[in-house]
């Protein structure tokens, strides 16, 4: 039983009652976050060692759909913040025992475009400058995990890699006043010639080989995974789970609704919106069964000591976008099956469609870049890629 998911659905009132706040106030709640803290979701995926669960990554989506059902907000900042303990369960035990040793409920944001520069000091470290966008959630947290390219001794990127740094090296910037997903508070963060010891820095090319330092103390299944299976089925659950809440609120609003532009006709009568309400439901349930099936394949295969086939890490990377695509038509069609009334601001349905459309052009979601690269597969071609 997913006792976490139990102890989820108990905030779900009290966190779809503060979604119209956090998308005008621009942040999730912190009242959200200590529940949601107490309720173990951010330790789902975080190594037993420190105090996790190091639960079936299955469970936690089934989680973050539904927050993001009540909140599309509250959703991603927790699928964000929840996913990086299990990139931090493959970093060196040193970093783990940094960031966990005194509390294990640290949490952990990130900005994984490699616009960071690393500068080598000898063997220990690098010397880290940058400024990153897009930080989910990092008002809540006391590190970050950044993107970042190592400059060679003439000045040239050689390397791409993952480095965790301390709330004490980084400012954060607030420049997050967007569209959509308005309460993820995703602002910049900034770092200026902060040191960075080799043991918290993970190359971003080993993680795609599904290694990683942290695995001779984590040995479990969970962290035999492929990082880009993880990081980008972590970017499409709260947008199926968002458009899962809106078809739910669509139902509820419309259910008594009288078209007056058809002659008064009551809106459950039309056929034409029960065909929408078929086509909807049937493109959230494609999106959810393919992400859960993949997931679970993955999982068994590292839970069974076997190499995962590129076939599979393939497929699911297919389906994640086709996940994202599907939700997207979905709401489109409740959207404008609700007519004019869905145009007012602060509607559930209205906040709903902002947010899913903000969170598909994620690049996670690029769907014909990722399509391009299950058909290039298929035909026999080596595909190479973080994001496989």
């Amino acid at each position: 039983m997913n006792q976490v998911r139990e102890a989820v659905r108990e905030l779900l009132e009290g966190i779809a009652s503060r979604a119209a706040d956090a998308d005008t106030e621009g942040a999730v709640p912190e009242r959200t976050v200590t529940e949601l803290k107490a309720a173990g979701v951010f330790r789902m995926l975080q190594p037993k060692r420190f105090g996790g669960m190091e639960t079936n990554p299955v469970e936690f989506y089934q989680v973050v759909r539904e927050l993001s059902a009540a909140c599309g907000s509250t959703g991603w900042i927790t699928a964000v913040l929840g996913v990086h303990p299990w990139q931090l369960g493959l970093f060196d035990e040193r970093a783990q025992q940094e960031v966990w040793g005194q509390d294990a409920d640290t949490l952990v944001s990130s900005a994984y475009a490699p616009v960071g520069w690393l500068e080598p000091v000898g063997e220990n470290g690098y010397r880290l400058s940058g400024q990153w966008s897009f930080s989910s959630g990092c008002g809540h947290a006391s590190w970050a995990l950044l993107g970042a390219c190592v400059l060679g001794q003439d000045g040239r990127p050689v390397d791409v890699l993952s480095v965790l740094v301390p709330r004490t090296d980084y400012t954060i910037k607030r420049t997050w006043d967007a569209t959509g997903l308005r309460g993820t508070a995703s602002d910049d963060i900034l770092v200026g010639n902060a040191f960075v010891p080799e043991h918290r820095c993970i190359r971003n090319y080993d993680q795609v080989q599904l290694r990683g330092p942290g695995q001779r103390v984590n040995s479990g299944p969970l962290y035999r995974m492929p990082f880009a299976s993880i990081f980008t089925t972590t970017v499409t659950a709260p947008l199926i789970g968002i458009v899962t809440g809106c078809y739910r609120d669509y139902l509820t609003v419309l259910r008594d609704r009288v078209r007056l532009s058809y002659g008064g006709d009551r809106f459950v009568d039309d056929p034409f919106a029960h065909v929408a309400v078929a086509r909807a439901a049937s493109e959230v349930d494609a999106a959810v069964l393919q992400q859960e099936r993949n997931i679970r394949e993955l999982y068994e295969c590292a839970l069974g000591g076997r190499e995962i086939p590129m076939e599979l890490r393939l497929r699911t990377r297919r389906d994640q976008v086709r996940g994202t695509e599907r939700a997207l038509e979905a709401i489109d069609i409740l959207f404008k099956m609700a007519g004019g009334n869905s145009l007012r601001r602060g509607n559930p349905i209205e906040r709903a469609w902002r947010d899913a459309h903000a969170g598909s052009v994620h690049v996670a979601n690029d769907v014909e870049r990722a399509l391009a690269m299950y058909g290039r597969g298929e035909f026999g071609f080596t595909v190479e890629d973080n994001l496989i």
